[in-house]
């Protein structure tokens, strides 16, 4: 069974930073586009972050210049470095992965349980 575990979330201070960790266990042949969104409460879940088997990224306009994804594959591990934290950046994060369970090729995306990042003013 494949299962994403985040962790990293907390409260901080506006201006702080924060470092998010997604790891995707199990029975897995390789993880292709894996990556960040988050949901504040009322609000629809949204894109942050993601980032390719190669190596692309691609950022939310609201956090470029702020955020950094990258990825360890070794250890089937995506990072979100949060720096600048702003209000507006408090929301459940979750971690969404495109996974591959066999040499047949076949995708399938799965979600972690999400981590609650909470920044005060």
């Amino acid at each position: 069974q494949v299962q994403l575990v985040e962790s990293g979330g907390g409260l901080v201070q506006a201006g702080g930073s924060l470092r998010l960790s997604c790891e995707v266990s199990g029975r897995i042949f390789s993880i292709n586009a894996i990556g960040w969104y988050r949901q504040a409460p009322g609000k629809e879940r949204e894109l942050v972050a993601t980032i390719t088997s190669g190596g692309r990224t691609n950022y939310a306009d609201s956090v470029k210049g702020r955020f950094t994804i990258s990825r360890d594959n070794a250890k089937n591990t995506v990072y979100l470095q949060m720096n600048s934290l702003i209000p507006e950046d408090t929301a459940v994060y979750y971690c969404n992965g495109r996974v591959v369970l066999g040499p047949a090729g076949y995708e399938y995306r799965y979600w972690g349980q999400g981590t609650q990042v909470t920044v005060s003013s």
